[in-house]
């Protein structure tokens, strides 16, 4: 008895299309998988916008290391320039929530 030959398999690409990937969970719903994606893509993009910031505000203080002089009404004062700048952008925040704040207050229907 002699051994049939064995038939040659296909090749990958060649006539069928390749399987679709299952959804990560069995019997997901085509509309939960999607928002699952979009949470996913929103967490990563979030993250790269924090380190992006991050390396942002590393190299502004690298670049603001020098001391400067600050004039007041009554008097001056001597301080690292990015301690200046993050003091400012802080006290802009704050006025901005202040502000918004006021706002709703301000026009919010009774």
């Amino acid at each position: 008895m002699e051994p049939e030959p064995e038939s040659p398999e296909p090749e990958p690409g060649a006539g069928a299309p390749p399987p679709s990937p299952p959804p990560a969970e069995p019997g997901e719903a085509r509309g939960a998988h999607l928002r699952r994606q979009a949470r996913s893509a929103r967490l990563y993009t979030t993250a790269f916008l924090f380190v992006a910031m991050l390396v942002v505000l590393i190299a502004l203080v690298i670049a603001n290391t020098r001391r400067v002089e600050i004039s007041w009404v009554i008097g001056t004062s001597e301080a690292s320039l990015v301690w200046i700048i993050v003091a400012a952008a802080i006290l802009g925040w704050l006025l901005g929530i202040a502000t918004d704040v006021v706002f709703r207050l301000r026009t919010r229907r009774r």
